[in-house]
């Protein structure tokens, strides 16, 4: 096994310049969830002078993608993200995951003959409230697959995070404009709505559980000073330990939304954006494998064997460890003191570190893997399902 995970060393390491590239590239050019042309076509692109063969539009989805190498029995998925976020760009390193998981494709293609592999690297969009993976997921891209993972960019290497059910929504209240000075006893306030609505969030998250969150945005206010206000929306999330504990959230978060209504007279209306993420289970043989040798590659886990309290995050990827063997380990990068979702750490996601993290991810994942289809039991259990 230590020449075959050499030789896929060799291969990333040939191709690090690319990959490097390809981060710094993608994390120029930030794309938002199912907008990701470019990043979808540059990482399939990558694949494909790989020696990949690529189907694009999987799912329906213009964005998504499946690569393909091998034809062994066992079959590994590696999933590349490449969305950044509204405002902030990759301020979650998303470039760095989709250059990971090309960097672990061309280190497996290396290998796969000599494993019995085929390797699947999967172009999965929106994750950041699009839910691609769930719906890649629910239209059967993942179906033969034995085994998923991918790395994400984090401030500490960690094994895991505290990973909740999530649940993403768009809040609309409907009343009637009128002039704010010369005529407010004709118009419905929307405004109104909207503020009763948020001060009863405020008050039900005193009472709510450890792990429940509510949190959100208003995105149309209204447009002037002196006009009530006849439309009114915001975009909210709600978070919960498990898909079911999320249930009863969300009603009682509807209930604040209906309380804005009825006090002010507005209608409400919900649009939601996507599938409901749910909790993680993560698979501890390939957890353990992965710490093995991401240790060997200098990575510490401190923080987990000190048993400090875990990140709290929601992936799609969550609905992908319900179906498949799968983990999602955090990948540290020096993000100097800033955290996720800041303009600091995007920043930080074209670092030197951030670089280095490039090489350490891909071949973390691709000594995972090898160790995974080599003979034993984990390959065995891999192929029983």
């Amino acid at each position: 096994m230590a020449d075959l995970k050499e030789c896929a060393r060799a291969a990333i390491d040939d191709k690090l310049g690319d990959l490097v590239r390809l981060s710094h590239t993608i994390h120029g050019h930030p794309e938002t969830a199912f907008e990701e042309k470019q990043a979808a076509t540059w990482t399939a692109g990558a694949l494909a002078d790989g020696g990949f063969s690529v189907t694009e539009g999987v799912a329906g989805l213009p964005t998504a993608f499946d690569a393909r190498f091998g034809s062994g029995p066992l079959t590994v998925a590696v999933c590349a993200e490449y969305d950044a976020l509204p405002g902030v760009g990759h301020a979650c390193g998303h470039n760095i995951i989709a250059a990971t998981a090309v960097g672990a494709g061309l280190g497996l293609a290396a290998v796969a003959d000599d494993l019995g592999l085929t390797v699947r690297v999967l172009g999965t969009p929106a994750e950041e409230g699009g839910g691609g993976k769930v719906l890649m997921l629910d239209a059967g891209v993942f179906d033969g697959v034995q085994a998923a993972m991918m790395v994400h960019p984090w401030p500490t290497d960690r094994l895991q995070a505290a990973c909740l059910a999530v649940a993403h929504f768009d809040v609309a209240f409907t009343g009637r404009g009128a002039h704010a000075s010369a005529a407010p006893w004709e118009g419905i306030n929307a405004g109104d709505a909207m503020v009763i609505a948020q001060v009863a969030l405020g008050l039900l998250r005193q009472q709510l559980p450890p792990h429940d969150q509510v949190h959100g945005v208003v995105t149309d206010g209204g447009a002037a000073a002196n006009i009530i206000p006849a439309r009114v929306t915001g975009r909210f999330m709600c978070r919960s330990s498990t898909l079911e504990t999320l249930e009863t959230l969300e009603a009682r978060v509807r209930a604040c939304f209906e309380a804005g209504g009825l006090a002010s007279g507005s209608t409400v209306t919900y649009e939601r954006l996507a599938p409901d993420y749910s909790h993680m289970e993560s698979d501890l043989g390939l957890l353990n494998a992965y710490r093995a040798n991401a240790e060997q590659l200098g990575r510490s886990f401190g923080l987990d064997d000190a048993d400090a309290p875990r990140p709290t995050l929601s992936t799609d990827m969550a609905n992908v460890s319900l179906a498949i063997p799968t983990i999602h380990p955090l990948l540290g990068i020096d993000a100097a003191g800033s955290v996720n979702h800041q303009p600091e750490f995007a920043a930080a996601c074209i670092t030197a570190s951030a670089d280095a993290a490039v090489r350490d991810g891909a071949l973390a994942m691709a000594w995972t893997v090898i160790d995974a289809a080599g003979p034993g039991p984990l390959r065995d259990r891999l192929l029983a399902g």
